[in-house]
């Protein structure tokens, strides 16, 4: 984690002290649904076990501030719900958090990795046709992977601070009211990597001197590959689309 931390903090420093600050004070906020399939393994070794999940619906719900002072980054928090169940009946024998499970037995497994992303960023390019934004994202992550089989329960929990680099883009497709985009979170350090990634198309519902709206249509990714962090292993993939509705003020 230390690791982790002090590359995102490394390449915070090398970016763009000059970059171009919003020259109009605004207020984003927005919200999405997201229809999440999930994948992977996850263990206490690096012997990773693979289970079945159910598909579930997620939420997401930012607030973005820019202005107009310059050197001082904007700032955006984004509060992601991810949360996943299923079952599994396993074919070999299972240890985990202290807890052995027989071949065949029929367990239930839990992921929550709701988190919180915390990015400060500056904006490179802002116009009417393309718009570019870098940052780093602190993610706050109160996670927990268990294990249950109705009689025997393990499971592991990690909290803490997870740092990415942040890059959001847009390209505004002209003579219509439409704007592609494209979000990316990202760390990758040793054997451990983070991808938290989103695509889509904007629709301008609304677009006046007081405010916009905009309606989303997307699809995300999120990857999670840990390596004895806090005891824990994972090769888990969350993904699906999404829509969503943002307003500017």
């Amino acid at each position: 984690m230390k690791k982790i931390l002090t590359a995102a903090l490394l390449t915070s420093s090398l970016l763009p002290m000059a970059a171009t600050a919003d020259t109009i004070f605004g207020v984003y906020a927005g919200g999405q649904y997201w229809h999440t399939n999930t994948s992977g393994s996850f263990a206490d070794d690096s012997n990773l076990r693979r289970f079945n999940f159910d598909s579930e619906q997620q939420s997401s719900l930012y607030v973005a501030v820019e202005h107009p002072i310059p050197f001082i980054p904007n700032i955006k928090v984004r509060h992601n719900q991810l949360e996943v169940t299923g079952t599994t009946t396993l074919d070999t024998g299972f240890s985990y958090a202290g807890q052995t499970w027989a071949p065949g037995t029929a367990v239930q497994t839990f992921i929550d990795l709701t988190h919180t992303d915390f990015t400060l960023y500056y904006e490179i390019l802002d116009n009417d046709v393309v718009a570019f934004d870098v940052g780093v994202t602190a993610k706050r992550v109160d996670g927990l992977l268990a294990v249950s089989d109705g009689n025997l329960s393990g499971q592991l929990s990690s909290d803490g601070w997870v740092p990415t680099l942040y890059a959001h883009g847009r390209f505004g497709i002209p003579a219509t009211d439409l704007t592609l985009f494209a979000l990316a979170n990202a760390v990758s350090i040793d054997d451990s990597r983070i991808r938290d990634m989103e695509a889509g198309v904007e629709y301008r519902l609304l677009d006046n001197l007081a405010i916009n709206m905009n309606l989303q249509l997307g699809y995300r990714n999120i990857t999670i590959e840990l390596d004895d962090l806090d005891g824990i292993y994972s090769d888990l993939r969350f993904k699906g689309p999404y829509i969503g509705l943002e307003i500017h003020f």
